[in-house]
């Protein structure tokens, strides 16, 4: 039986770990045995520049934690080596980062699951989330596909003047 300051300890380690699933948008559960120092380092800082908290994780703690928070299906996920990455604010990011690096260091730094906005996801769509592109490239993508329709009406326009009385620009300088 654990003294009662080691348990109050892990109590509140449970609480800090059940509101940081609770306030996130997404999370990613990992193991990471088969990662170096260095590049461990290295996925960090990439993680904390794109505001992703990374930690590893007691899997006795952590159970606690996801069964307070209501996602008890990541519940067979928490064996061997095991860490959390999750975002408050960027659904993709843990998921993408996590994802390269697993790609990277192949096989020696696996996903094993996730959850996104309370609800639990499985390794393929934690794998399908992680391939959606970056925020900046959706909205070009987006912003490209309505102007489209825009330039080509300009064009057909342009071509049309010039057919009838040549180019536009040379009778707006005439007059």
């Amino acid at each position: 039986m654990p003294n009662a300051k080691v348990l109050s300890e892990k109590q509140a380690i449970v609480a800090a770990l059940t509101e940081k699933l609770q306030g996130s948008v997404a999370g990613v559960i990992v193991d990471y045995s088969g990662i170096t120092v260095a590049e461990d380092t290295e996925m960090r800082r990439k993680l904390r520049e794109n505001n992703v908290d990374y930690a590893v994780v007691k899997n006795t703690l952590l159970r606690f934690a996801i069964n307070n928070a209501g996602l008890n299906e990541l519940d067979p996920l928490l064996n061997g080596t095991t860490s959390l990455a999750v975002s408050v604010d960027d659904p993709v990011a843990p998921a993408k980062i996590i994802k390269e690096y697993a790609d990277k260091l192949n096989g020696r730094f696996e996903i094993k699951g996730g959850y996104m906005d309370g609800k639990v996801i499985s390794l393929d769509e934690v794998n399908a989330l992680a391939s959606i592109p970056a925020l900046p490239v959706l909205q070009a993508q987006v912003l490209g596909t309505m102007l489209a329709p825009i330039t080509s009406f300009a064009v057909v326009i342009k071509a049309i003047a010039e057919k009838l009385g040549g180019p536009v620009e040379a009778e707006a300088a005439a007059e």
